[in-house]
């Protein structure tokens, strides 16, 4: 029998080959996402990994280092050049065993520096003031691929002296290199994995699911002249069992070349892929693989599910060898199909205040919860689909709809498959949109009035305790050449406020009169003032700042005079720049120069630029999942409705011989699908926004936020698109339903 199956899905003709491609089309593209996503998830935690050696001076490295006579004097940091992350290694060896970084061959002497191959193309294309004047001496080589998390990472590893880098503010000495990941030893720097595995599994899930519809909608084609052809084998002697397994090895063929096409086209297009950064930075070719299990998963998992999915389409002529022809009205769903749906939501609200602990918990309880409630949109959708068919029915008053109603009525069931994938799909989308904007409006970066908008900014305040660095006592601590720097339009210095009252971590301020009355956006001094209190909110204050437009504000005047204001220490540097790149990053150089041993001069909109990049990451996952499974979500109900209309081009010839018009007969096409697809699309958008809440509750004692315009104009372009291949498969209803169909059949 299996031989016979396999000559039947090869020779059996040109619906026997198209039903072939079809099915190893779908299946190919399925698995072409698939392995992307297992592959783009082990390249996530390679990534991770080589962020190990950034946090060598954590406390965890610390803690486990052994005893060595030649420790590193180790100083990390950070800049930035043009939005963009660069990550600063000072080292200075103590002997010549000291520890040496990963991907350099030596340690970098005094005067010698090592730079990603990125950071090296960025110093060479970029003026030697805006960038390459902040590290001292020269380029020795460049980092390898062993300490880069990405292609794209701007890293640089500066060498000093000992006596040089001893002395300066966050060095310390360390004896190895720290190798363990950060989601292992919970080190600043790289990413927690925790909860990682669970987007992925929803993920792929929500690839998953459309996947297995489209399958199952390539394996209908043709349905009923196969289930005639299978129905006279049954009246000929073959055994139910003989029938399944024929239809099984149709089904499996197909998947098996389809499986073998996804894996060849994931291996032709990876270096492409790897290009897409899907978590928010690019991978190496190189880390985007597959393991062995993640294989034989994939490669033995997709055929048996379309075998089964065969199997449970081609059921009906395992009732009787008359099985075809004995085809009465089906049952009518009942509303317990409601309960898996019901059943998941539950399940997600109850994590809510009860989230398991650890990490397998976690992924274990959410996955349940978002498979049974796609499970359930899949079992409740013919019931929606009757229901919406009664409701069109009592609103009908042309014969089109009271035509459509019926037939949605006796058959809901196949009113419903040819949407079910793009059903999931809005699921799917509205979770991750519906996460992802909530995410970003609690964490993302704060909006920065106009007035901010390229001022540069440089604290004095250690990071860590919120006070005011050392070496801060200047009378006038501008940097030479700031304020004479084309395109800096003023500075303004703020001292710490010896009477803070500690109402912030950030110490109060005081700034002169004199120089606020030049910048104006700043607030203003009260009248006869010559000192000004600043509160560490002056961010919010301006015409135009994140709390709407409000006047000027007024800050209180200071008891300190304008001759004291110069012993005090510097609390802040604000540089007012004209916005461009070149002039931002020269007066960046100068304060890095001017004050090595400070942090990073930022621009208002900076703070969190590292969890932003992440966050754009995950929506451009969320943006390719959404893309994806609308794209096979479609593809399905094409299927389905060509398979459709030609399974049901006999009743449609003898309407229209009996005199109904083929306009008619198209307006019941039309009906008989955009029915249960609006149902359904509004209870799947529901579910998605309502589970998103809940999980976003659970995790992360969040309220889902409304998504924005972008997430209802995909929506809306993808019921259009959906519309628009109903109409595509409506001119065959003039050939398909000519006199001699009725006559032929």
């Amino acid at each position: 029998m299996i031989r016979l199956g396999l000559r039947l899905a090869i020779a059996g003709g040109r619906d026997a080959i198209a039903r072939l491609v079809t099915i190893a089309a779908a299946v190919a593209l399925g698995v072409l996402l698939v392995t992307s996503i297992l592959a783009a998830l082990n390249g996530f935690f390679a990534q991770n990994t080589r962020y190990a050696w950034f946090n060598s001076g954590s406390q965890h490295a610390a803690a486990t280092a052994p005893a060595a006579a030649e420790p590193l004097w180790w100083r990390i940091d950070h800049d930035q050049f043009d939005r963009q992350e660069i990550g600063r290694v000072d080292v200075a060896p103590t002997g010549p065993h000291s520890p040496v970084p990963p991907g350099i061959p030596r340690l970098p002497g005094p005067g010698e520096y090592y730079a990603s191959p990125a950071l090296a193309a960025l110093l060479r294309s970029t003026p030697a003031d805006e960038l390459a004047d902040r590290y001292p001496g020269h380029l020795a080589g460049t980092i390898g691929q062993a300490a880069l998390p990405s292609p794209d990472t701007l890293v640089i590893i500066v060498g000093y002296r000992a006596d040089q880098l001893s002395h300066q503010q966050g060095a310390r000495q360390i004896t190895l290199i720290n190798g363990t990941s950060p989601d292992d030893c919970g080190c600043e720097i790289g990413v927690d994995a925790a909860g990682i595995d669970l987007v992925v599994s929803v993920v792929a899930a929500g690839l998953l699911f459309p996947l297995l519809i489209f399958v199952a909608a390539a394996t209908r084609l043709s349905a009923a002249r196969r289930e005639e052809r299978f129905a006279a084998m049954h009246l000929v002697g073959a055994t139910p069992r003989q029938i399944s397994v024929l239809a099984t090895v149709e089904a499996a063929a197909a998947a098996v070349i389809g499986t073998a096409l996804g894996f060849a086209l994931f291996y032709l297009l990876r270096d492409r892929i790897a290009t897409i950064p899907l978590t928010g930075d690019p991978f190496f070719p190189s880390e985007l693989r597959l393991g062995g299990w993640e294989i034989a998963a994939v490669a033995l998992g997709v055929p048996v599910a379309a075998a089964l999915a065969a199997r449970v389409a081609l059921r009906r002529v395992r009732i009787s060898p008359l099985g075809v022809s004995r085809r009465a009205t089906p049952r009518p769903p009942r509303a317990y199909r409601l309960i898996p749906l019901v059943a998941g939501i539950a399940e997600l609200a109850y994590l809510v205040g009860r989230r398991p602990e650890t990490n397998n918990g976690q992924t274990f309880a959410y996955l349940t919860g978002f498979l049974l409630i796609m499970a359930g949109l899949v079992a409740a959708g013919p019931w929606l689909t009757m229901v919406g068919s009664r409701f069109l029915a009592r609103r009908a008053r042309r014969s089109a709809p009271l035509i459509a109603a019926r037939r949605l009525a006796d058959n809901p069931h196949a009113g419903f498959r040819a949407v079910s994938g793009l059903v999931l799909a809005l699921f799917v989308s509205s979770v991750a949109v519906g996460v992802i904007t909530t995410i970003d409006d609690y964490r993302g970066p704060v909006a920065v009035g106009t007035q901010f908008r390229g001022t540069l900014t440089q604290d004095f305040f250690d990071d860590e305790h919120r006070r005011p660095g050392t070496a801060t006592v200047v009378a006038d601590p501008v940097p030479a050449g700031l304020r004479g720097l084309p395109g800096v339009r003023g500075v303004t210095v703020f001292r710490v406020n010896p009477a803070s009252t500690a109402r912030s971590p950030i110490p109060d301020g005081l700034v002169s009169c004199v120089d606020l009355a030049r910048i104006p956006q700043y607030g203003q001094c009260p009248p006869g003032a010559e000192v000004a209190e600043i509160f560490p909110d002056v961010r919010q204050r301006g015409p135009d700042g994140p709390d709407g437009p409000h006047p000027p504000y007024v800050w209180p005047a200071a008891t300190v005079g304008a001759d004291q204001l110069t012993r005090l220490p510097v609390l802040t540097i604000m540089v007012q720049t004209n916005g461009s790149t070149a002039t931002v990053e020269r007066a960046r150089s100068v304060l890095e120069l001017a004050y090595p041993d400070q942090s990073m001069p930022v621009l208002d909109g900076d703070f969190g630029n590292t969890f932003t990049n992440m966050l754009a990451g995950w929506q451009q996952l969320a943006n390719v999942v959404i893309i994806a499974s609308l794209v096979i979500a479609g593809l399905s109900l094409a299927v389905v409705m060509a398979g459709g209309l030609s399974e049901r081009k006999r009743p449609f010839s003898l309407l229209r011989l009996t005199g109904v018009q083929l306009s008619v007969l198209r307006r019941i096409v039309v009906l008989e699908t955009a029915v249960p697809l609006l149902v359904a699309a509004v209870l799947a958008t529901g579910a998605g926004f309502l589970a998103a809440h809940l999980f976003l509750r659970a995790q992360m004692d969040y309220t889902l936020r409304p998504p924005g315009v972008v997430f209802y104009v995909i929506s809306a372009a993808g019921l259009l698109a959906s519309l628009g291949i109903i109409a595509s498969t409506l001119p065959m209803l003039r050939r398909i339903t000519g006199p001699e169909t009725a006559r032929n059949g």
